[in-house]
Protein backbone atom coordinates (compact mmCIF):
# COMPACT_ATOMS: atom_id res chain seq x y z
CA UNK A 1 0.00 0.00 0.00
CA UNK A 2 1.15 3.52 -0.75
CA UNK A 3 2.65 5.56 2.07
CA UNK A 4 2.78 9.33 2.20
CA UNK A 5 5.21 11.23 4.39
CA UNK A 6 5.11 15.01 4.59
CA UNK A 7 7.94 17.14 5.93
CA UNK A 8 9.27 20.67 5.98
CA UNK A 9 6.71 22.45 8.12
CA UNK A 10 7.85 24.97 10.67
CA UNK A 11 7.06 28.17 12.52
CA UNK A 12 7.73 31.19 10.31
CA UNK A 13 7.01 34.89 10.40
CA UNK A 14 4.53 36.50 8.01
CA UNK A 15 6.19 37.04 4.67
CA UNK A 16 8.51 34.10 5.17
CA UNK A 17 8.98 31.00 3.06
CA UNK A 18 8.87 27.26 3.49
CA UNK A 19 9.39 24.30 1.21
CA UNK A 20 7.33 21.22 1.95
CA UNK A 21 8.18 17.77 0.69
CA UNK A 22 6.00 14.72 0.17
CA UNK A 23 7.68 11.36 -0.15
CA UNK A 24 5.40 8.75 -1.68
CA UNK A 25 5.82 5.04 -2.04
CA UNK A 26 4.08 2.94 -4.64
CA UNK A 27 4.55 2.40 -8.32
CA UNK A 28 1.53 4.50 -9.30
CA UNK A 29 2.89 7.81 -8.07
CA UNK A 30 4.27 8.85 -11.42
CA UNK A 31 0.96 8.26 -13.18
CA UNK A 32 -1.60 10.02 -11.01
CA UNK A 33 -2.57 13.58 -10.24
CA UNK A 34 -1.40 14.64 -6.80
CA UNK A 35 -2.29 17.49 -4.52
CA UNK A 36 -1.41 19.39 -1.39
CA UNK A 37 -4.20 19.75 1.15
CA UNK A 38 -4.40 21.73 4.34
CA UNK A 39 -6.55 21.66 7.42
CA UNK A 40 -6.67 24.77 9.56
CA UNK A 41 -8.14 24.80 13.07
CA UNK A 42 -11.91 24.81 12.91
CA UNK A 43 -11.98 24.53 9.14
CA UNK A 44 -12.55 21.80 6.62
CA UNK A 45 -9.64 20.21 4.85
CA UNK A 46 -9.17 21.82 1.47
CA UNK A 47 -7.19 21.17 -1.65
CA UNK A 48 -4.64 23.94 -2.00
CA UNK A 49 -2.78 22.91 -5.12
CA UNK A 50 -2.91 20.05 -7.56
CA UNK A 51 -0.51 18.77 -10.15
CA UNK A 52 -1.08 16.39 -13.04
CA UNK A 53 1.18 13.43 -13.69
CA UNK A 54 3.16 15.32 -16.34
CA UNK A 55 3.44 18.35 -14.04
CA UNK A 56 0.69 20.81 -14.91
CA UNK A 57 -0.17 22.78 -11.75
CA UNK A 58 -3.38 24.32 -10.45
CA UNK A 59 -3.98 26.47 -7.38
CA UNK A 60 -6.81 27.90 -5.38
CA UNK A 61 -7.05 31.66 -5.70
CA UNK A 62 -5.85 32.42 -2.20
CA UNK A 63 -2.40 30.92 -2.81
CA UNK A 64 -1.99 31.73 -6.49
CA UNK A 65 1.22 33.62 -7.09
CA UNK A 66 2.62 32.64 -3.71
CA UNK A 67 2.76 28.83 -3.77
CA UNK A 68 4.43 26.60 -6.33
CA UNK A 69 3.68 22.91 -6.59
CA UNK A 70 6.09 20.59 -8.34
CA UNK A 71 6.96 16.93 -8.55
CA UNK A 72 9.91 14.74 -9.34
CA UNK A 73 8.46 11.49 -10.59
CA UNK A 74 11.86 9.80 -10.71
CA UNK A 75 12.15 10.37 -6.96
CA UNK A 76 8.49 9.77 -6.11
CA UNK A 77 8.49 13.15 -4.43
CA UNK A 78 6.25 16.19 -4.55
CA UNK A 79 7.03 19.69 -3.29
CA UNK A 80 5.22 22.82 -2.26
CA UNK A 81 7.24 26.01 -2.26
CA UNK A 82 5.42 28.56 -0.13
CA UNK A 83 6.42 32.21 -0.31
CA UNK A 84 4.93 35.36 1.17
CA UNK A 85 3.27 33.32 3.87
CA UNK A 86 0.30 34.75 5.71
CA UNK A 87 -1.20 33.88 9.09
CA UNK A 88 -4.20 32.38 7.30
CA UNK A 89 -1.86 29.81 5.75
CA UNK A 90 -1.45 28.27 9.19
CA UNK A 91 -2.57 24.66 8.96
CA UNK A 92 -1.47 21.08 8.87
CA UNK A 93 -0.46 20.31 5.31
CA UNK A 94 -1.00 16.90 3.74
CA UNK A 95 -0.28 15.35 0.39
CA UNK A 96 -2.41 12.80 -1.39
CA UNK A 97 -3.89 11.93 -4.73
CA UNK A 98 -6.61 14.25 -5.93
CA UNK A 99 -9.01 11.31 -6.02
CA UNK A 100 -9.41 8.66 -4.83
CA UNK A 101 -7.49 9.24 -1.62
CA UNK A 102 -4.97 6.88 -0.18
CA UNK A 103 -4.50 6.70 3.55
CA UNK A 104 -3.47 10.10 4.86
CA UNK A 105 -0.05 10.68 6.29
CA UNK A 106 0.61 12.54 9.51
CA UNK A 107 0.92 15.87 7.77
CA UNK A 108 3.34 18.66 8.58
CA UNK A 109 2.51 21.72 10.66
CA UNK A 110 2.91 25.15 9.15
CA UNK A 111 2.49 28.03 11.56
CA UNK A 112 2.75 31.62 10.35
CA UNK A 113 2.96 34.01 13.25
CA UNK A 114 4.96 36.94 14.48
Amino acid sequence: QVQLVESGGNLVQPGGSLRLSCAASGSMFSFVAMGWYREAPGKQRELVAGISAPGTPNYIDSVKGRFTISRDNAKNTMYLQMDSLKPEDTAVYYCNKVRPWDYWGQGTQVTVSA
